[in-house]
């Protein structure tokens, strides 16, 4: 009882480190959900597949994502804007949409409705010319904190972002990802060692507000 005790004080400590002294303590429950101790709800996810080895491209449009609205009917109507506080994109014959939280096929189906009556050629492209997102990375690294990723990022590359592991303490096999999923907390884990020793092994790529845990190893004394 005394470690639990003692482990539940430690995560609370990291995360006032790291997100500051007025963070919600849901984190901590989530790390200690993901050591294995029967505290929380956590729920511990499908061992990492194929889905998990291909950079994350399911995009949903954020605040402040430089977008590129093209007409290929109409190219004088080609414009590039940007997701507003408010989420929404202005249009450039005026008028605007709500872009937040769509993806870029669900924006096109808004913009060609907006535009159909106006266009000969009924098609309407959308692409994403620059986007980011967080993760957090937490744990036994040099720099723990929150990470704005702006491309595919691989857990072992946004550890590296963080500065590195820290060697003296980190317990390189027992790696965890926890991620929100239809309500629940998933929870991965991996074991990056394999890949700093040069075996053979997939990356597996993180997705939006995904929590990173380094845990430390286990010492007897």
């Amino acid at each position: 009882m005394r470690n639990r005790l003692t482990l539940k004080v430690n995560l609370v400590s990291v995360e006032k480190r790291v997100f500051g002294q007025g963070a919600s303590v849901r984190l901590a429950l989530l790390l200690l959900s993901a050591t294995g101790l029967p505290f929380g709800c956590a729920t511990t996810g499908p061992t990492p597949d194929a889905r998990d080895a291909v950079p994350y491209s399911e995009v949903r449009l954020r605040e402040g994502d430089s977008i590129k609205i093209a007409f290929p009917g109409a190219s004088t109507l080609d414009t590039t804007v940007q997701v507003r506080r408010d989420g929404k994109i202005t249009l450039p014959l005026g008028g605007e949409v709500t872009a937040l939280g769509k993806t870029p096929s669900e924006l096109e189906k808004e913009v060609l409705k907006a535009y159909e009556s106006q266009l000969a050629v009924k098609q309407v492209v959308v692409t994403v010319n620059s986007s980011s997102y967080p993760v957090f990375i937490t744990g036994a690294v040099l720099r723990p904190g929150k990470l704005l990723a702006d491309r595919p990022l691989s857990v072992l590359e946004a550890i590296m972002e963080s500065g590195g592991f820290d060697y003296s303490r980190a317990n390189l096999k027992a790696v965890t990802v926890l991620r929100q999923f239809e309500g629940q907390t998933m929870s991965y884990k991996l074991n990056l060692k394999d890949a700093l020793t040069g075996a053979s092994t997939q990356p597996f790529y993180l997705k939006p507000s995904d929590i990173v845990y380094v845990p430390e190893k286990f010492n007897w004394f």
